[in-house]
């Protein structure tokens, strides 16, 4: 499968500019054929806009851009990795949206907030390394938590984590985690029947149910592990 590390000019506090921006490279790694495109931190938003991150004309407005990506991805090849700064559960958080044909699979906040240098994110967001839920985006909710793991079901042995910048440098890194030989046991409820070319309805957590393009499955409440996400169609052009 075909990844591309994808880097554009960022426009400064102007997320509509950048999800048009995201959206030019998204349709050329559809052309090239690539599976998966993962776009920087805070990509639709900037990184270095300081407190105007706090803004709730700000944090509107990146709602509405990747409201924008994800309805003008829906017949892209790629999963789109897409950073952007979230609310959630009142507080705000750096995020990596993931987004593939039309819907967001998932939103996964940064762990670890760097406090040193010319860096004080503490300032602005939360660390979302306890955070476990689901989060209301896109008209959807949707799964959030630096737990998620992503599978498609056409490349069997491919699981796709998240995790963002200071993340990756800690003694144990949430990917550590995420790589444990961990056995999912914990039930979930059976999904519908799948017809070729339509999203499959499956169970989102034991008793809930909705709409999805996957099909997850969760630890027990007491046994910290990761929970998977299964898309179709992405991984083959």
């Amino acid at each position: 499968m075909r990844v591309a590390a994808c880097t554009h000019h960022t426009t400064i506090g102007d997320p509509a500019a950048n999800a048009a921006s995201v959206l030019g490279l998204a349709r050329q790694c559809h052309d090239d054929g690539v599976a998966l495109a993962v776009f920087p931190e805070l990509t639709l938003s900037g990184y270095s806009i300081e407190d105007i991150l706090m803004q709730d004309a700000l944090l509107d407005a990146v709602e509405d851009a990747l409201l924008d990506v994800v309805a003008q991805s829906a017949d892209l090849l790629p999963v789109l990795v897409v950073g952007a700064p979230l609310r959630y559960r009142h507080r705000i958080y750096n995020t990596a949206v993931v987004v593939h044909r039309g819907s967001v699979l998932g939103v996964v906040p940064k762990s670890y907030l760097p406090t040193y240098r010319e860096f004080y994110e503490q300032r602005q967001v939360a660390a979302g390394d306890d955070e476990r839920g689901s989060v209301r985006i896109c008209g959807s909710d949707v799964p959030f938590g630096p737990d998620l793991l992503f599978t498609a079901s056409d490349l069997p042995g491919f699981v796709l984590h998240v995790e963002i910048c200071e993340d990756m440098f800690v003694p144990v890194p949430p990917s550590a985690e995420a790589s444990w030989p961990v056995r999912p046991c914990w039930p979930t409820c059976p999904a519908a029947r799948s017809r070729s070319g339509a999203p499959r309805t499956a169970a989102c957590w034991p008793g809930r149910r909705r709409r999805g393009a996957w099909r997850p499955t969760s630890m027990p409440p007491r046994v910290r592990g990761s929970r998977r996400r299964t898309w179709r169609g992405t991984a083959r052009p």
